[in-house]
């Protein structure tokens, strides 16, 4: 028993001191700004032109604040933006074509008809690059593109801020993981987690380390130079990933620097009302993840189980070393979270409820394998989109 009360103890130890820090939340993008000598902003050269491209599937609820914040960017150079519309059912384009009249930015937003994913392609990738080959199409290809969602909300500030970045780090990918919304109880209680989760899978200051081979990006916001995305074989070389940030951010780390920040400046407009809806985002890409392996699920479920779950029952119930050795990892975990939850200006005493929530963490993968057995994995707005299993079954 002591054997099983110290073995997540020591990976406490681990996670605290040895993975680069990821729980302190220290890449930020305010931060990175601070130590960026900013360009003047009538300096000819200094701003490079960017297309922001939105793939936007049925989200006319939100994408009117969307596509207005980045027409409203304060950035001194040339900024347009594409939304593709995927085949959307409610309105989409109108309602983002709306937007941009209301901000005085018709001229600088083009709707683009999307004709869905073709074989080998996910909806979003496929989008993508519909939008992408359209950019490309102009009479001068920009030098960054902006990927980004429809629900993703910007301060007019941030892509000033995200080129000074990347142009000052060189880098070839320059992404800010957004603020999730925290609003109903389902995402006050699991959405910093989530974060943690992400932070401790990809630590932000190994990711931007060039000499490591840790690689990610947030999905919602990404800066990308348009010659390096050329060079490492364009969005074709990801189109099947599910989780198509990381495998953009691995790809592009093949050719140069990457960096990945946290952000109090951008924020998702996502609404998850319930436990259930927050569950069905994470279960669509957890299980990939896990390459689709049941070996690896067995591990991640023992694994956290035994970090997250066992340390709280050895504090309350076992007596002696083990008790001790439990209520040490207990709190270890709890002090882990802590900048996340401060982050979000959530309560620090809820890092005492880490063990419940990594449980349902423990839960919502276990139900991703299952959706995909079932046929449905990477389900989102109609469409299944994880690889198909080697039974023939979607």
């Amino acid at each position: 028993m002591i054997l099983a009360a110290l073995l997540p103890l020591g990976v406490w130890a681990y996670l605290l001191f040895g993975r680069g820090w990821f729980w302190l939340c220290g890449e930020r993008d305010d931060a990175a700004t601070a130590a960026v000598p900013v360009p003047v902003r009538d300096e000819p050269n200094a701003w490079p032109s960017v297309v922001a491209i939105i793939p936007a599937r049925d989200e006319a609820d939100v994408i009117t604040r969307s596509v207005g914040s980045l027409l409203r960017q304060d950035y001194p150079g040339l900024f347009s933006v594409v939304v593709v519309d995927d085949q959307s059912s409610d309105g989409t384009a109108p309602v983002a074509s709306a937007a941009a009249n209301a901000a005085n930015a018709g001229d600088r937003l083009e709707i683009v008809t999307g004709n869905g994913p073709p074989p080998g392609w996910t909806g979003k990738l496929s989008a993508m690059r519909q939008g992408l080959v359209e950019v490309e199409a102009g009479a001068q290809a920009p030098e960054f593109v902006l990927f980004t969602d429809a629900d993703i909300a910007y301060a007019p500030h941030v892509l000033s801020r995200l080129v000074a970045i990347a142009r000052a780090n060189k880098s070839v990918l320059t992404s800010l993981m957004v603020k999730l919304r925290c609003e109903s109880a389902a995402e006050r209680w699991l959405a910093p987690a989530f974060v943690f989760f992400f932070q401790m899978l990809y630590p932000f200051v190994w990711v931007n380390d060039p000499r490591r081979t840790t690689a990610a990006a947030a999905g919602g916001c990404m800066l990308v130079r348009c010659e390096s995305l050329r060079a490492a074989g364009g969005l074709e070389a990801v189109r099947s990933a599910l989780i198509d940030d990381c495998a953009l951010g691995a790809l592009m780390k093949g050719q140069g620097p990457i960096w990945l920040g946290l952000t109090d400046s951008v924020d998702s407009l996502r609404a998850y009302p319930t436990f259930g809806e927050f569950s069905r985002m994470v279960t669509r890409s957890a299980f990939a993840e896990l390459r689709y392996s049941p070996l690896r699920l067995a591990g991640a479920i023992g694994g956290m189980v035994l970090v997250y779950v066992a340390p709280p029952v050895f504090a309350i119930f076992s007596r002696g070393a083990p008790q001790a050795a439990g209520g040490l990892a207990w709190a270890m975990m709890t002090l882990a979270l802590m900048p996340t939850l401060r982050l979000y200006g959530r309560p620090l005493v809820g890092g005492l409820a880490f063990p419940a929530i990594a449980a349902a963490y423990v839960a919502f993968t276990f139900d991703s394998a299952l959706q995909y057995w079932r046929g449905r994995g990477g389900y989102w707005k109609g469409r299944v989109q994880a690889p198909m299993r080697e039974t023939g079954r979607a």
